[in-house]
C-alpha cells in the first residue's frame, strides 16, 4: 500500500517546464499525456517536495 506522500508507480510522468524564469518540473498522466500540476522542491517533511495541483485533473471519489 503505498503512503500518503507517493504517487502510483507508472502513472506518472515529469519533465522540466522552461515557460517562466526558472525551470519547474511539470507532472502528467501517464496514459492520457494531461497536465495535472508541477512540483517544487520548498515543501514539508517526510518528501520535501511541493505539489500544485491542476484542480481541474482531479476528480474526487466518495470513499
Amino acid at each position: 500500500m503505498a503512503k500518503l506522500f507517493e504517487h502510483v508507480e507508472g502513472h506518472m510522468l515529469t519533465e522540466l517546464d522552461f515557460k517562466l524564469v526558472w525551470p519547474r518540473t511539470e507532472y502528467h498522466c501517464a496514459r492520457c499525456g494531461g497536465h495535472q500540476g508541477h512540483v517544487f522542491e520548498d515543501g514539508p517533511d517526510p518528501t520535501g517536495l511541493r505539489w500544485c495541483n491542476n484542480g481541474v485533473a482531479l476528480r474526487f471519489v466518495p470513499a
